[in-house]
């Protein structure tokens, strides 16, 4: 399948599955690899074709939206963020944890992929800031709609690849290697608990003191999902609490329920509340 004949066929398909073609520009490349495996799959040879083989089987919408999903991530992936995330955003939230008589700080990770993101919070909480709030514990809850990518975080092992960007030495005071595997310590595993959930269904729960979805719904998904998502953070966040996006990312413009944190780019908060 060409280029131009994959563009075409999302073009086309991706809005009528609320999502973008903005937002799949540069990663087309392994989308259109698992269209053209599926139409070969259907002895399906043409774009055309396919499409109308689309308007034809409404099942087959299903299996194409979950051939559009994409989980590129890695630990600690754009450092700039994480760093703000370990040394502002998480003290801020500790210290209101605490001061509303809590112990324990609640994180919801939405579209988690294969672990990478949530461990990464795991992995900043216990190497840099549990001995500055020792009367805390940390709970992430990882959901994605993916078993295939849940199962895999659940694994924690990673490649090389998948952990260049950790703060140095960190490799190898939470990691131990495994053949061609980096395995995760099982005490940065335990905080974190995977459950397979939809993001645009309602959230898992309520009180998230910090939600963090990453380079998926203000990416790829189309403005009327975008604000329904909002409104799903929006009744899971605990007051003072944060969202944190893709450094690249923003809420949709007409939509103000969400205001940026101040100096810390990719963060934001329920507009009106306070932050201490």
């Amino acid at each position: 399948m060409r280029d131009c004949d994959c563009i075409r066929l999302l073009q086309w398909a991706l809005p009528r599955m609320r999502m973008r073609w903005r937002g799949f520009r540069k990663v087309r490349g392994q989308v259109c690899k698992r269209i053209q495996r599926r139409m070969g799959a259907l002895s399906i040879q043409d774009v055309d074709d396919y499409r109308a083989y689309l308007v034809q089987h409404a099942t087959e919408w299903t299996l194409l939206r979950d051939l559009c999903r994409v989980t590129i991530s890695r630990f600690w992936r754009d450092k700039a963020a994480y760093c703000t995330l370990q040394k502002e955003v998480l003290p801020t939230l500790a210290r209101q944890v605490i001061q509303r008589g809590d112990d324990s700080l609640h994180v919801w990770s939405a579209g988690c992929a294969c672990g990478e993101e949530p461990y990464s919070v795991a992995l900043a909480w216990q190497l840099a800031l549990r001995n500055r709030f020792p009367s805390l514990t940390l709970q992430v809850l990882a959901t994605d709609i993916d078993r295939d990518v849940l199962a895999r975080a659940k694994r924690a092992c990673y490649g090389h690849g998948s952990l260049k960007d950790l703060p140095t030495g960190w490799r190898n005071m939470a990691f131990s290697r495994t053949n061609d595997a980096y395995c995760l310590h099982q005490r940065f595993i335990l905080p974190v608990t995977f459950r397979r959930h939809d993001v645009r269904d309602p959230p898992p729960g309520k009180r998230f003191d910090l939600i963090i979805c990453r380079n998926l719904v203000f990416t790829y998904f189309d403005h009327k999902q975008q604000r329904a998502v909002i409104g799903h953070f929006v009744n899971a966040l605990a007051g003072g609490g944060a969202v944190m996006l893709g450094t690249h990312e923003q809420p949709p413009a007409d939509d103000r329920r969400l205001t940026a944190w101040p100096a810390s780019p990719g963060f934001f908060a329920l507009r009106g509340t306070q932050r201490g």
